[in-house]
């Protein structure tokens, strides 16, 4: 659960996204969020705002690094500390396994 801040440098690449619980993978490319790049691939995720302010889209990071587009993602900080991402606004720097969850 390992999420790091990145460079302007880090946004070259191309990673490899699983889903859980089902398992699906898709190409993601550092230059795409997360979501962009699952939508783009098929794979369907929660979504709505895609800019990181309705958390509709939250999931958890179980493995990789990834990086915000922007400073300050919807998220607590304690929620940041439990692994919670938004994918709508946050890039793989690594491949990533994450598992869509419901924020009540």
């Amino acid at each position: 659960m390992d999420e790091r801040e990145a460079s302007v440098a880090d946004i070259d690449g191309e990673f490899t996204a699983q889903v859980l619980p089902g398992g699906q993978t898709f190409a993601a490319s550092a230059a795409l969020s997360l979501l962009e790049a699952a939508l783009l691939d098929g794979v369907p995720m929660p979504n709505s705002c895609r800019n990181g302010t309705c958390r509709a889209c939250a999931s958890r990071l179980h493995a990789g690094s990834i990086r915000y587009r922007i400073e300050w993602p919807g998220l607590s900080l304690d929620e940041k500390e439990e692994g919670l991402i938004l994918p709508c606004v946050a890039c793989a720097v690594s491949d990533v396994v994450i598992e869509p969850v419901t924020l009540g």
